[in-house]
């Protein structure tokens, strides 16, 4: 029987995603699980898979189409199944049409850059030189390129306004930049004009000195929107401690001397450890709040914050009390590398419990984080480093310490239920072997 696929809910607070890319085109075969299509959301490229198994038969929605969550964008059925008209116009008319503010427009391109296009090539079979004058301008508005063609461009130094899109309303895609790093044709960044007095040279540093107007991503715009909904309408409250981390960082060493570089576990894999474990214990940390009532989560699935091109995403490691170390190390690291190469899974972004928020990679000694909404309560980890310490016998040494900061909502719990808890982290933390049995 024909099943109608419908665009995703990926996130509690989703309303509607893009479709930017069919991977299956009408009339080929598709099994349950395997990619249908990629869609992008406030948070990121992901890629939508089947529920069901046969063939594509109808394809509803356009590329480049903004698709309200829950309506339908595809019919899989089988080879010789009679799809009725009917059917089909049911599912197209359940689709509500998009604003005319939020479909996809072609990118206008530039006169100038027609007229070069239009230019004869100077030998039989050349390409035309595409080499747009200093008076020519960026196209106006927000450069639309996939997060994957963005990484691509910035690690080869290609800048991506020298390259046509051919993805729908001249988005630029992965193989736009591919094909043009190949051909040669796309032209670095131009570098800023000179001034008369120019400022003394800084390596590695571009100065621009005029002021830019620049139109936030569809995530940074969803961070900024469910940042200012968390802070003025959930009340937080900070507690911070000082973890012992000597054993820790010792046992950390010993296990990775037994492990192959990819394999190796981080200090963050032994705090998300850690977290999940201690939030056994205090259930009502590991929860939401609905209307006047708490939502008390059976499982606990810990979030890690990971920085992305243009904003942050959190990763979800499901189950995180009842896996071992290595397996949560393992698999944060392989959803961290699909959310910075855009190609996070649904599942690798739902249902968080509580996070964690982790910079210490970036030395810094301690912060506080902003609760990421439904969840009660997010752990700030500042970099574990060594500092003077006084010993029980009054000596000074050196010793490995971290701070880290728990905020809590304070319609879910208090100040001694958070301090409790952060007392009951030192347990594992610094004694983590435990993390271990």
């Amino acid at each position: 029987m024909a099943e109608t696929i419908t665009m995703p809910k990926l996130g509690f607070d989703m309303q509607e995603g893009t479709l930017v890319r069919w991977v299956r085109n009408e009339g080929e075969s598709i099994n349950k699980g395997d990619v249908l299509a990629e869609i992008e959301t406030d948070k990121a490229t992901v890629e939508v898979e089947s529920s069901a198994s046969g063939v594509v038969r109808r394809l509803l929605v356009d590329q480049g189409t903004v698709v309200p969550v829950g309506s339908p964008i595809a019919i899989v059925g089988g080879q010789d199944e009679k799809i009725t008209e009917p059917e089909a116009a049911a599912a197209r008319q359940a689709k509500p049409p998009a604003s005319p503010a939020k479909q996809a427009t072609p990118v206008q391109e530039p006169k100038a850059m027609q007229q070069l296009r239009e230019m004869p090539a100077t030998q039989p079979g050349a390409a035309p030189a595409v080499t747009a004058p200093a008076a020519a301008a960026a196209p106006a508005g927000p450069l639309k390129a996939s997060p994957l063609a963005k990484k691509i461009a910035r690690d080869a130094g290609i800048d991506l306004t020298r390259i046509t899109g051919s993805g729908p309303g001249g988005r630029v895609t992965r193989k736009d930049v591919e094909s043009a790093i190949a051909a040669g044709k796309a032209a670095p960044a131009a570098a800023a004009p000179s001034a008369a007095f120019p400022p003394p040279p800084m390596a590695g540093v571009t100065v621009n000195r005029e002021d830019e107007l620049v139109t936030p991503s569809r995530m940074r715009q969803a961070i900024a929107r469910r940042m200012t909904e968390s802070k003025t309408t959930v009340p937080h409250f900070y507690v911070t401690h000082e973890y012992k981390m000597d054993a820790l960082m010792e046992l950390r060493k010993q296990i990775n001397a037994y492990l192959p570089d990819e394999q190796k576990v981080s200090v963050n894999d032994f705090i998300v450890r850690a977290v999940a474990l201690t939030l056994r214990e205090f259930p009502n940390l590991n929860s939401a709040r609905q209307g006047d009532q708490v939502l008390r989560h059976g499982a606990v699935n810990v979030g890690v914050a990971v920085a992305i091109e243009g904003g942050l995403l959190t990763v979800v490691c499901r189950d995180t009390d009842l896996k071992p170390l290595r397996q949560i190390a393992m698999e944060v690291k392989a959803m961290a590398a699909r959310a910075r190469e855009g190609k996070v899974k649904p599942e690798d972004i739902e249902n968080s419990t509580f996070s964690v928020s982790n910079l210490g990679m970036f030395d810094v000694e301690n912060f506080a984080a902003i609760i990421n909404p439904p969840e009660a309560g997010i752990l700030a980890v500042g970099s574990a480093r060594q500092v003077p310490v006084v010993t029980e016998n009054g000596d000074i040494r050196a010793g490995w310490r971290m701070k880290a900061t728990v905020a809590v909502d304070h319609r879910v719990s208090d100040g001694a239920e958070a301090a409790r808890f952060m007392q009951a982290l030192a347990k594992y933390l610094e004694e983590p072997v435990r993390l271990l049995v």
